[in-house]
């Protein structure tokens, strides 16, 4: 990540960005330098974070970078200051650059639709199909991201149930929204014999979940509806949307239980947050 992380730099000319700000520079001075769409800016601090990490570029206060002596060889001085080594690292990050990864984000950070929000993903602009749309056609795609998901709950909800199982009290009932093969809903099973669980998610990921467990499925759309319950669980599925799809998915979970009154949750295990609504 950190190789294709400044591949991506270079071809956007981050560094001589910075240095055209006098060496330090806020995220919205390099967006407008190396001109690439307002939307962008998100990526955009997410990548700058991996630069940082990497120590290419400094962080100080109030999100300002600043160039490090690394990074000061990476750009284009005009014969003033240390030499410009900005075609040797090319030269040696060009399979990085090559790579599926690297020119999809160069693609994305570059892509300007002139809609309004967020454009298509850096997956979709190089595959012209999200990883989901993937995933139903290509058996092989389909099992590394339920093996991966599987993975991913194995290691989080042992550390959910072990810090946050209070928001599980006092619901008999739950249905793990795009929970995929289970996993998730297994473990919150296990830790709460009385608790009927099940899982919505898409009928060909359903299809390969495991019989016989304590966790029922059911093959349906969180888009088009979500089955009756009296909790709806969303772990790491929220992000994964833009607003929009993000309050259809909302709206569905209300329609789907009772009120908060009556004691209906919606529960969203995410990256920075785990509790209910």
């Amino acid at each position: 990540m950190k190789s294709v992380a400044l591949a991506v730099a270079l071809d956007l000319r981050i560094a001589d960005a910075i240095l055209h700000h006098g060496g330090a520079a806020t995220l919205s001075q390099i967006l407008a330098e190396i001109g690439i769409s307002q939307c962008n800016l998100p990526g955009l601090r997410r990548l700058m974070r991996v630069l940082t990490v990497a120590g290419t570029f400094d962080d100080g206060q109030e999100a300002v970078y600043k160039l490090t002596s690394a990074s000061r060889l990476l750009t284009n001085n005009d014969g003033e200051g240390p030499a410009n080594l900005s075609p040797m690292v090319n030269h040696v990050l060009q399979s990085f650059r090559d790579s599926v990864l690297s020119m999809g984000l160069t693609a994305w950070f570059r892509h300007d639709d002139d809609q309004p929000g967020p454009g298509p993903g850096p997956f979709v602009l190089f595959f012209g199909e999200t990883m989901w749309e993937m995933a139903e056609r290509d058996q092989a795609v389909n099992a590394s991201v339920n093996d991966a998901m599987v993975a991913e709950s194995r290691f989080l909800m042992r550390m959910v149930l072990e810090e946050c199982s209070e928001i599980f009290h006092g619901i008999d009932s739950l249905v793990d929204v795009g929970g995929g093969v289970g996993g998730a809903a297994s473990a919150i099973a296990s830790a709460f014999p009385s608790l009927k669980c099940s899982v919505l998610d898409l009928p060909h990921v359903v299809a390969k979940a495991t019989s016989g467990s304590n966790v029922q499925f059911v093959a349906g759309d969180m888009f088009e509806s979500i089955p009756p319950a009296n909790a709806v669980f969303l772990k790491c599925i929220l992000h994964d949307w833009n607003d929009d799809e993000c309050i259809k998915i909302l709206n569905n979970c209300k329609q789907a239980i009772p009120s908060r009154d009556a004691g209906g949750k919606v529960i969203i295990i995410d990256h920075r947050y785990c509790g209910w609504i």
